[in-house]
């Protein structure tokens, strides 16, 4: 990898390459000399074959017997294949070249359970008085999880719930992490399809499950947000502070959302692409979706005034707009 770090200015502040490793996207640090490779397979350069030339010569590519040509841009934490052509052929060879779920699914040793169709079992309530299992396993197991749930929102939920127990895990907290990995035998290979349209609509979702922690009682906030019908940013957090109702919580999850489609709002418009707006936000809350519209607060909305405020002003501005959608 080889990018040049520009300052606020404008002016090279420095240059900086990387050797990445897939199997342990962990880099070593800056390279601060100067670094030559071979000219990766199927990438033409006018040079004659077997030139070795600097990184900043070239991007990595790789080519396919079937002619099709794929960028394969790897960074930190993740990895991201870009191309012409839907087809399995890049996702076959990358997945039979390098690491990815199906060795979480090895290393704890679950490819003899059976699947299971949702990543937390909704009848398990878990708790602090339970005998406690190994906690460097248990932590190993939900920090790959936490790493493997930004491609794979379909977890982010259960990820941050079994969160909440890595300082002590009882046995129905790994009995819980084991049913997430059982989940992810259905579809190892799993991702996220970005599509190639040029539709830059923004889509949200928004909502909230009221005092649904069973120990301290705060509520668990969430959204999930597509750009042209594709997943670009999604959270599930338990709140800091205490609701003292449901529509507060929803207010809340409003609050997040707005924040996060302002971002991405701004985001692409430095990037010269114009967003449609008012982004629709859709909330099961019809009081949540009231108090937004309305201008007048009552005494039971005052201790959200500012997150009303926000979500108002946003609102108004014609960045957003509230939409009705029921939760059943």
């Amino acid at each position: 990898m080889y990018k040049i770090k520009h300052r606020a200015d404008g002016s090279i502040e420095r240059y900086k390459a990387r050797l990445i490793d897939v199997n342990n996207t962990f880099p070593h640090g800056d390279l601060h000399e100067e670094v030559y490779m071979k000219v990766p397979p199927g990438l033409e350069v006018c040079h004659s074959p077997g030139y070795i030339g600097s990184l900043n010569e070239y991007c990595i590519f790789t080519k396919y017997s079937s002619g099709s040509q794929v960028v394969l841009a790897v960074y930190v934490d993740d990895i991201l294949l870009a191309g012409l052509e839907i087809s399995s052929h890049p996702q076959g060879y990358i997945m039979s070249q390098h690491k990815f779920t199906s060795d979480l699914l090895s290393e704890f040793n679950c490819h003899h359970f059976s699947p299971v169709m949702t990543p937390l079992d909704p009848s398990v309530k878990l708790a602090l008085n339970m005998d406690a299992p190994d906690p460097s396993l248990y932590r190993r197991l939900i920090g790959k999880l936490n790493f493997l749930q930004h491609t794979r929102p379909d977890i982010s939920f259960t990820v941050q719930h079994l969160s909440q127990f890595l300082q002590k895990p009882q046995v129905p907290d790994m009995l819980a992490a084991i049913h997430a990995l059982r989940y992810l035998l259905n579809d190892p290979a799993q991702g996220i399809l970005l599509s190639s349209s040029f539709d830059f609509s923004l889509q949200a979702y928004s909502d909230s499950d009221w005092a649904t922690c069973s120990i301290s009682r705060k509520s668990v906030i969430g959204y999930y947000i597509t750009l042209g019908g594709s997943p670009v940013s999604w959270k599930s957090k338990k709140q800091p502070t205490i609701s003292l109702s449901s529509v507060e919580a929803e207010y809340k999850a409003l609050r997040k959302v707005t924040a996060e489609v302002t971002w991405l709002t701004r985001l692409l418009g430095d990037r010269g692409l114009t967003v449609s707006s008012p982004v629709p936000i859709c909330c099961d809350s019809q009081a949540a979706i009231h108090i937004a519209k309305n201008p007048i607060f009552h005494e039971r909305t005052k201790h959200i005034e500012i997150d009303c405020h926000y979500v108002r002003t946003c609102l108004s501005s014609g960045l957003i707009s509230l939409q009705y959608v029921s939760a059943a």
